[in-house]
C-alpha cells in the first residue's frame, strides 16, 4: 500500500467529522475488539492455568503408565521380575511397586475413612515426588528398621483425625480376621512420621504412606501389589511405553496411561475452552458489526470527497484500501488495547492470587493463570481476520462511486 493511501486512511479517523456519532462508533467497535482480545485472553489463560495446575497436581501422585491386573483379584504376583524389565523401556525413569487399598483412620478426635498406600522404602528406590518435601516430619520413619510402623498422612486428613507428629494412630482394616462370632475388623497401630501437602484436597484428605510389608500385613495380602507405576522423562511417550509395556507384563495384566485415567478431567477442559472460544468471540462478531457501520457512515459522509478524489486520478483500488486500511487501523489498536490489558491483568491476579477457591470443591485454593505468548498471534490473527472482513463491503461501496454522480449536485 502507498504512503497516499495510509495517509487519507490515517486523516479521515482523525478528522473532526459533522457526525459525532461516527467517532462515538469508531471508539465502541476499538473497545469492543479490545474487550473481545482481552476476554479471550484470559479465558484461555485461566483455562491453561487450571489444566496445568491440575495435571501436575495429578502426575505428582500418580504414574505416567500404570501396571494393572484386567481382572483384580489378588494382586500382581512376581512383580519382583517385572519391575527391572520395564525399567528397562525407553523414557521411563523408575518403574515402583505400590498397593493401595481402603481403610478407616482413627485419631484422638475422630476417624476418616483413608486410602492406604503401601511403597518400597529403601535406598535409591523412588517414592513420590509431594513425599520428598514433607511439611512436617521424615520419609525416613517409614523404613522397617525405624523401630515401630511409621505412616505420612494428608495434611487435611490428619486435621480431621487431631493427629500430629509423633501421635500414634490406629489404622483399622475391612478385611478383618475370622473369628468363631465371624469377621472381625483388624486393627493396627502406626506413629505418625510425616505430614505432606500436596496442593489437592483430594489427595491431601485421603491418602495415607506406609512401607509395602506394612500395607501388605494391614491388607491381609501375601508378597503382591496391585500396581507397578512407570514415571517418565516426557509424559506425552505414555501411550507409546504403555504399548512397549503390554508386550512384557503378559495378557493378564494391562497398561493404562494418566491420558486415559483422566480423560473426563482433560475431555472438560477440552470443551471448556472450546466453549469459551464461541463464547467471547462473539464479543469480536459485535464489534466487527460495529466496524462496518462505522465505514458504511463514513462512506456516506464521504461521498463527495471520494468522488473528487477520483476526479484527480485516484484508482478504484486505492479508494478501496483506503476504507480497508481504516478497518484493519480500528481492529490493530483493539487488538493492542486488548492484549496489553488481558496479559496485565492475567500477571497481576496470578502474581497476587486474589480469586480465591474452597479446596474442598474446587480442588485448589485459587484460580490459576497461566499466559501463553503463543495465544497472542491467533488471537490477534482472528481479531483482525473479523476488522478485515467487516471492511469488504464498505470499502467496495466506496470504490464502484462515479465521480459524476457524487459531484452532480455539488
Amino acid at each position: 500500500m502507498s504512503r497516499f493511501e495510509w495517509i487519507v486512511a490515517l486523516r479521515y479517523l482523525r478528522a473532526k467529522r459533522k457526525q459525532t456519532v461516527i467517532s462515538i462508533i469508531t471508539v465502541i467497535s476499538i473497545l469492543g475488539i479490545a474487550a473481545g482480545v482481552m476476554a479471550l485472553i484470559i479465558a484461555l489463560a485461566i483455562n491453561d492455568g487450571f489444566q496445568s495446575k491440575l495435571q501436575t497436581t495429578l502426575l505428582s501422585a500418580t504414574a505416567h503408565v500404570s501396571i494393572l491386573e484386567k481382572n483384580p483379584a489378588y494382586g500382581i504376583e512376581h512383580w519382583e521380575r517385572l519391575v527391572p524389565e520395564l525399567r528397562k523401556l525407553p523414557h521411563v525413569i523408575s518403574a515402583t511397586p505400590g498397593l493401595y487399598g481402603q481403610v478407616a483412620l482413627k485419631g484422638p478426635i475422630l476417624g476418616s475413612g483413608a486410602i492406604l498406600k503401601g511403597i518400597p522404602v529403601t535406598n535409591g528406590t523412588p517414592v513420590p515426588p509431594f513425599l520428598m518435601h514433607l511439611r512436617q516430619g521424615s520419609i525416613k520413619g517409614l523404613a522397617p528398621d525405624a523401630g515401630v510402623r511409621g505412616i505420612i498422612l494428608g495434611s487435611t486428613l490428619a486435621e480431621q483425625t487431631g493427629l500430629m507428629i509423633g501421635s500414634p494412630a490406629t489404622v483399622i482394616s475391612y478385611q478383618g480376621e475370622l473369628t468363631p462370632f465371624g469377621t472381625v475388623p483388624s486393627a493396627f497401630r502406626f506413629k505418625v512420621a510425616g505430614i505432606f501437602e500436596s496442593g489437592m484436597d483430594p489427595i491431601d484428605s485421603a491418602w495415607a504412606f506406609v512401607n509395602l510389608p506394612a500395607a501388605q500385613r494391614v491388607l491381609d495380602l501375601n508378597d503382591v501389589v496391585n500396581t507397578i507405576e512407570l514415571r517418565l522423562d516426557d509424559i506425552f511417550q505414555a501411550p507409546q511405553v504403555a504399548a512397549a509395556a503390554d508386550k512384557i507384563i503378559g495378557p493378564k495384566l494391562t497398561a493404562s496411561t494418566w491420558m486415559e485415567q483422566n480423560r473426563p478431567l482433560l475431555n472438560a477442559f477440552r470443551m471448556e475452552k472450546i466453549v469459551s472460544i464461541i463464547t467471547v468471540g462473539l464479543i469480536q462478531l459485535v464489534a466487527a458489526l460495529n466496524i462496518l457501520v462505522v465505514l458504511v457512515m463514513l462512506v456516506m459522509e464521504k461521498h463527495r470527497d471520494i468522488a473528487i478524489l477520483m476526479s484527480m486520478g485516484a484508482r478504484r483500488e486505492q479508494i478501496q484500501r483506503i476504507f480497508v486500511l481504516q478497518g484493519m487501523i480500528i481492529g490493530g489498536l483493539g487488538c493492542l488495547v486488548g492484549l496489553v490489558s488481558g496479559y496485565a491483568i492475567c500477571a497481576f491476579f496470578n502474581h497476587y492470587h486474589l480469586l480465591k477457591l474452597d479446596e474442598s470443591v474446587y480442588a485448589l485454593s485459587y484460580v490459576p493463570f497461566q499466559s501463553r505468548w503463543i495465544d497472542a498471534f491467533w488471537v490477534a490473527g482472528a481479531a483482525l481476520l473479523v476488522s478485515f472482513l467487516a471492511t469488504l463491503h464498505p470499502s467496495r461501496t466506496a470504490a464502484s462511486i462515479a465521480p459524476a454522480e457524487g459531484l452532480r449536485y455539488e
